[in-house]
């Protein structure tokens, strides 16, 4: 009986060694997962730190400068701005107002001056052709030039006595005969512009002569594409016409009036 006892005290402590040296390991083990816990809080609290210390810094930068005034435009409160010191001795203040504008203006000029009231062609001989010319004169500041056009008012040189009668290329008073226009564009140019150029084609241009039977087109004499001015003499382009007449064609006195119109292209 006392063996047994003694067999079952033995295993009794063996028993309670042995519990007792698990939960020294459990409580090692607890230990070190206490302690890496601890140490990730902690480190996670030091991140904070860092962080609200940036923080606090950035905000120390955004308002270390002060604003000291105002940049404005009287009556506009559209231009407002700050004027802001940056808290130091020696130190500087600085803001802007931006947006102030400047103008100005060139108002357009155009000129024309034609040299003469009329062209006297003479006294018509039959079949030989009587000319006659007059020169034109342009200056403005259109950026893109000007043009010249012609346009007669009675399709024909016209008899003064019997407007059914003309003398130009149309048959309808009885004969044909011959009133054209021309123009001759001075070679040397009063622009200053490199660029500049004159012509005075197109299917209405007077680069070669026209007959003139009608009283609706307007006859090209002079288109340019930059500024010009005036020479003081009166010779951008010559307007020239000619007639010729037959031995048909009635006595009398023959007229035509032109309209020359200028177009500046600003």
């Amino acid at each position: 009986m006392t063996s047994l006892f003694f067999d079952t005290s033995l295993n009794y402590m063996v028993w309670l060694y042995q519990l007792i040296e698990c939960t020294l390991f459990y409580s090692d083990i607890l230990f070190f997962i206490t302690l890496i816990v601890m140490t990730k809080t902690q480190i996670q609290k030091v991140f904070a730190a860092v962080a609200l210390m940036a923080i606090a810094t950035s905000n120390f930068g955004a308002v270390s400068a002060s604003q000291i005034g105002t940049g404005s435009v009287d009556g506009n409160p559209a231009f407002d701005s700050v004027i802001n010191w940056d808290d130091s001795f020696p130190g500087t203040a600085s803001g802007s107002v931006s947006d102030i504008l400047i103008k100005a203006r060139v108002n357009p000029t155009l000129n024309m001056a034609i040299s003469a009231e009329e062209i006297d062609l003479g006294v018509l001989v039959a079949g030989v052709a009587s000319t006659g010319n007059l020169a034109i004169e342009v200056g403005t500041n259109a950026v893109n030039g000007v043009s010249i056009t012609a346009r007669s008012q009675s399709g024909g040189l016209t008899n003064v006595a019997d407007n059914a009668v003309q003398i130009n290329s149309l048959t309808a008073d009885g004969v044909a005969e011959n009133y054209t226009w021309a123009s001759t564009i001075n070679g040397t140019d009063d622009s200053s512009y490199a660029a500049y150029t004159a012509v005075n084609t197109g299917a209405n241009g007077l680069d070669s002569a026209k007959e003139i039977t009608e009283n609706a087109t307007e006859y090209n004499v002079y288109t340019t594409n930059r500024p010009e001015s005036t020479s003081g003499t009166i010779d951008d382009v010559t307007f020239d016409v000619s007639a010729t007449s037959t031995v048909e064609t009635p006595a009398g006195d023959y007229e035509d009036r032109v309209t020359f119109t200028v177009t500046g292209n600003f």
